[in-house]
C-alpha cells in the first residue's frame, strides 16, 4: 500500500520532518517514490508547507495518509 507518510531528518532533539510518499514496507527514513512538502515542528508557529495538487492527486490515486499526517492536512485545509 502506498502511504503518505513523514521521514525524519535534522539533528538529535530538533526534528525536521519531509512529507513523502512511500510504499508502507520500506523504511520510516528510507527509500520513497516522491517528496511532496516539508514540517517544522519546532518553528514558532510549525512551518508545514505542501504541494496541494500532488497531495490530491496521490489520494485519488490511493495514497493513504498516516494518521499524523492526515492530521496536519487538516489543520492546514488541504483536505476535510
Amino acid at each position: 500500500m502506498v502511504k503518505i507518510r513523514l521521514t525524519r531528518l535534522g539533528a538529535k532533539k530538533a526534528p525536521f520532518y519531509r512529507v513523502v510518499v512511500a510504499d508502507s514496507r520500506y523504511p520510516r527514513d528510507g527509500r520513497f517514490i516522491e517528496e511532496i512538502g516539508t514540517y517544522d515542528p519546532l518553528a514558532n508557529p510549525s512551518k508545514f508547507s505542501v504541494d496541494k495538487d500532488k497531495v490530491k492527486q496521490w489520494m485519488a490515486s490511493g495514497a493513504q495518509p498516516t494518521d499524523t499526517v492526515k492530521a496536519l492536512l487538516k489543520k492546514h485545509g488541504v483536505i476535510e
